[in-house]
């Protein structure tokens, strides 16, 4: 879908082909990007699915936030004072600077971007 212009529905079919999964399979991966608004889906004999935005502007980082839900790495980031050793733990400034760090690599990797990688 990332190589298609947006708006262009790609087939249910043509999606499982090309990514070797089934249809259940499919499926189960979109409803929650499209719940995100990342995919559309379309009913009916020419159904499918479109991107909900150009691929220049869906990161990694939206789509495994989409599907796993927030990205944490450790449960003292939860949100602040979730662990009440926040401003004593040697280590918290560590789990902070690892999530940015990873949120800066996913979130700056577009499906334009692994599309065009994988040609």
């Amino acid at each position: 879908m990332a190589n298609a212009p947006v708006d262009e529905v790609v087939s249910k079919r043509d999606i499982c082909k090309a990514q070797g999964v089934t249809p259940g399979f499919l499926i189960k991966i979109m409803q929650p990007l499209i719940a995100k608004g990342l995919v559309k889906s379309y009913r009916g004999m020419s159904g499918g699915f479109a991107l909900g935005r150009p691929a220049g502007q869906i990161s990694l980082w939206d789509i495994i936030e989409a599907v796993e839900g927030p990205i944490l790495l450790n449960k003292c980031l939860i949100h602040p004072g979730y662990c009440e050793r926040d401003e004593n733990c040697p280590v918290h400034r560590i789990w902070i600077t690892a999530r940015d760090a990873l949120r800066d690599i996913l979130g700056g990797t577009t499906l334009a971007e692994l599309a065009q990688r994988a040609q």
